[in-house]
């Protein structure tokens, strides 16, 4: 998942974090789905038989300046977000299986994951959701001086990190990616299929300017520039 980062530096990019960057231009407010609750799953089914969800490293969400819609109707929304390539790397593996952790949560953020109930070695989980400006760019700035790449690609800012872990050596790491208010946060265990974020990101801001994908619930709203 990882790709190689362009000449800027990691460094030079967590000081212009720490700087803080040109503020967001003018927008809407993402805010939380009040009414919406997360995974699709069938509550009684996973009381009587629990399904151990991925351990995620977690990342401020909250309600931000943004114009970005989130996706829609999971897991169909999760699916749409990917190209076939990406797709087809993924042909088999289940997707918001229940018990998984997959869904909407009470923040509006959307959770994406992939991998069969009971395999804990094997998982990919991307979370969607709104990020408050300041909050989400002291995050990634942690992240850099943790050793995280840090660089400027799309429009936003994208920070990764992959590494060995467990007595198997299994291939783990995180992608972020920050953009108008909206954080792409993608955590894995030996999944990791070729160009997944860059789908993401293509889907979540089209090329040529074009209006983002509409979200049954927690569109954003107009809100004062800040």
């Amino acid at each position: 998942m990882p790709r190689r980062a362009p000449s800027l530096t990691r460094w030079a990019v967590c000081a212009a974090l720490a700087a803080g960057l040109t503020a967001l231009a003018a927008g809407c407010a993402g805010t939380p789905d009040a009414a919406r609750t997360s995974d699709s799953s069938d509550a009684s089914a996973s009381a009587l038989t629990p399904v151990p969800s991925p351990s995620l490293a977690p990342f401020p969400t909250g309600s931000s300046t943004s114009t970005t819609a989130l996706p829609a109707d999971l897991p169909q929304g999760c699916r749409d977000l990917l190209d076939d390539d990406v797709l087809a790397q993924l042909d088999g593996v289940p997707l918001n299986a229940p018990g998984m952790g997959g869904g909407i949560r009470p923040d509006s953020s959307r959770v994406c994951v992939w991998g069969e109930p009971g395999a804990a070695a094997t998982w990919l989980v991307t979370v969607i959701g709104y990020s408050p400006d300041r909050e989400a760019r002291d995050a990634l700035y942690a992240l850099g001086n943790e050793g995280y790449t840090c660089y400027e690609p799309d429009g936003g800012i994208r920070c990764e990190a992959s590494w060995q872990s467990g007595d198997l050596g299994l291939p783990q790491g995180r992608t972020l990616f920050y953009r108008d208010g909206v954080i792409v946060d993608t955590q894995y265990s030996n999944l990791s299929p070729n160009g997944y974020t860059d789908a993401v990101v293509a889907s979540l801001w089209p090329a040529g300017g074009q209006k983002p994908k509409p979200t049954a619930s927690g569109s954003p709203s107009p809100s004062p520039t800040r």
